[in-house]
């Protein structure tokens, strides 16, 4: 790459990584989930209570000649419950409502607020509706009071409502039943039965039914990762929280509307987890999703953070008087775990939305937890999840040991021929088309590839960011300890600097962070080991790279921090090896190239001769004519 190649690439680095930075500054606080989620534990206290069975109030002592009236049970919303286990354990708790009929929250009971250790995440706690809610227009929601059932032995609730136009509900809201089954904890399924007790027909495709809402965990959370999202046909479609706001050449959008041929399903999510509801048969639909502003605990008021909810339409059918039909919902509330999704029900897995880079993502998703799974886990116990990133990093190393070497050894022979290159830069510093035609010949005469030293970056690039994007939603490194970190998701600040005033952009509350101190001071350890190649510019440049990842990683997962500064340390120690190992000899071509093929250096010179040669006119080209004019001729005279 060219000195202006670089200086780009330096400098939108720094822009990304500032915007990133900048954005919103990490603060530990109390729950994050929503501006509802700050009486989590009063609310679900309080639903517990209410979702027993209605217990007869103490009687009065009875006074002479008067009766007891019986107690009367306080109209209002009826909540019951279901509490799904795992391996013995509670996992999720599903809160049901008498309004609507759906499931009003999912407290998922293995999952801390974030800086919390008694809240739990919460699902679903800013939507406007119970999920599983019919509506008949967008966020039009039909939320008749209807009695709930619990039927103990079959882990089931049941609720029945009539709707003014006759059409009558029935609800049937099941947990798994079958523990093995791939997302058994956080699964329920739904049976509704509708039926039409009026006098006109009814049209079904006129409701939709209600998804629910995901709002961000923490003040932090970028909208890109969360949204409504849906499968059509293989394909997912995800909306953000960015494709509602006023772009530079548009206003905002306040509603997303889309029909699709084949719902496989929808949902919504952030972060970490996530709602997807899948109907028992795919049928044609129409999808909706809309956002509310939301205040979140540590957030700036000027930037506010939205919850994202969305809905879908019933199947295109008609119910005469007195027809009923009986339709089939699966629905998984719970974390956004890829091995899980992955062996359910085909396309699931999609929802995890890891993009460009999803191979690799995927790759390193399965290597992290195997090591986890089938090693540390076992020796570890609670760092085992920091030792599983520290081994995967290792590994990524040993594999790509080969280019690093033979990048190293060429990197070397390149520093040996900077005096030369230094004569070369003073005899052509006025052509540089000349001097590349020379500095091609020269790598030329003493084979070497200048993109030798490059093959190391170029294969760490995707694995850094199928790295990045993978430990994006790695929701098993929630709440996860290693060291002094105390969550590998969120950054491990070990303080915070209290000024007496505020910086530009970053506020009076400075965090420091660790981990990324560390990566930065062994990734300049690291290149003041590594040879020295080109001219001054690009070096200087070149040294911008610690900051750029400093500010790249500082704010985002520590887990992301702990693999570049593993990396880093490895590669300090395979450096230190390489430079133990015989100086590689600097020697001039002695034999011809095969016939009929030539090197990468070879085509490169003759391709800069080639150049040259078209620049001074061509080496075939024809002489110029002599224009000076010839002596005139005397005119000839008749005689």
């Amino acid at each position: 790459m060219d000195r202006k190649g670089w200086i780009i690439l330096t400098i939108s680095g720094i822009l990304l990584a500032a915007n990133l930075y900048f954005s919103e500054p990490q603060k530990k606080t109390e729950p994050t989930q929503d501006s509802v989620e700050k009486t989590t534990t009063e609310e679900t206290s309080s639903a517990s209570q209410s979702t027993a069975e209605p217990k007869p109030a103490a009687e009065p002592a009875q006074e002479p000649g008067l009766v007891n009236e019986p107690s009367i049970e306080p109209v209002g919303e009826d909540l019951k419950m279901l509490t799904s286990t795992k391996d013995g354990k509670d996992v999720a708790i599903f809160t049901f409502s008498s309004r609507g009929g759906g499931i009003k929250t999912v407290e998922l009971l293995d999952q801390k607020a974030v800086g919390s250790e008694t809240k739990h995440v919460i699902i679903n706690a800013d939507g406007p509706a119970p999920i599983g809610t019919l509506a008949t227009a967008v966020d039009e929601f039909l939320t008749p009071n209807s009695p709930l059932v619990v039927k103990a032995d079959e882990n089931a609730v049941y609720s029945e409502a009539k709707m003014p136009n006759g059409l009558v509900v029935t609800r049937r809201w099941a947990l798994e039943e079958d523990p093995a089954q791939p997302g058994a904890p956080w699964s329920v399924k739904l049976t509704m039965t509708l039926k039409n007790a009026g006098k006109s027909p009814i049209d079904l495709a006129t409701y939709s039914l209600f998804t629910g809402a995901a709002s961000p965990l923490h003040p932090r959370e970028w909208e890109n990762q969360g949204g409504a999202f849906f499968l059509d046909d293989g394909s997912l479609t995800s909306k953000d929280s960015n494709w509602f706001k006023k772009g530079m050449f548009r206003g905002a959008r306040p509603l997303f509307q889309e029909s699709v041929e084949d719902l496989e399903y929808a949902g919504v999510s952030n972060q970490f987890f996530t709602t997807l509801v899948r109907p028992s048969k795919k049928y044609p639909s129409s999808i909706w999703a809309k956002t509310s502003k939301i205040t979140l605990p540590g957030g700036k008021a000027n930037r506010p953070k939205y919850a994202i909810r969305s809905g879908f339409t019933l199947p295109d059918q008609k119910l005469e008087p007195g027809e009923s039909t009986t339709l089939s919902y699966d629905f998984y509330v719970g974390p956004k775990h890829y091995r899980t999704l992955k062996k359910m029900k085909e396309g699931t897995a999609e929802v995890m939305n890891y993009g460009l880079f999803t191979p690799v993502s995927v790759t390193l998703s399965t290597v992290l937890n195997f090591l986890h799974d089938a090693i540390f886990s076992k020796i570890a116990n609670k760092w085992a999840w920091g030792f599983s990133i520290i081994a995967l990093t290792i590994l990524i190393r040993i594999t790509i040991w080969p280019l690093h070497n033979k990048s190293t050894r060429t990197m070397k022979r390149m520093s040996k021929l900077q005096p030369i290159m230094k004569e070369l830069r003073e005899k052509y510093k006025d052509d540089p088309t000349k001097l590349n035609q020379e500095t091609m010949k020269l790598y030329k005469e003493y084979q070497i590839n200048p993109m030798g030293g490059c093959l190391p970056m170029l294969v760490q690039i995707p694995i850094f960011f199928g790295y990045y994007r993978m430990l994006q939603y790695a929701v098993e490194l929630r709440g996860q300890e290693f060291l002094w970190v105390k969550d590998l998701s969120m950054p491990d600040t070990i303080a915070t600097l209290h000024l007496p005033f505020e910086l530009p952009m970053l506020g009076s509350q400075i965090p420091i962070n660790l981990l990324p101190i560390l990566m930065a001071v062994t990734m300049v350890i690291q290149m003041k080991m590594t040879p020295k190649t080109g001219d001054q510019t690009q070096q200087r440049i070149m040294m911008f790279m610690p900051l750029m990842f400093f500010f790249f990683c500082y704010n985002f997962a520590s887990a992301l921090a702990l693999y570049w500064t593993t990396q880093n340390i490895f590669s300090i120690g395979q450096t230190w090896l390489a430079n133990r190992l015989p100086e590689p000899e600097l020697k001039k071509r002695t034999k011809p190239g095969k016939p009929g093929k030539k090197s990468f250096m070879e085509r490169m010179a003759e391709r800069a001769e080639a150049m040259q040669k078209q620049q001074n006119g061509g080496a075939t080209a024809k002489p110029m004519r002599n224009a000076t004019p010839k002596k005139k001729r005397k005119p000839k005279t008749g005689g």
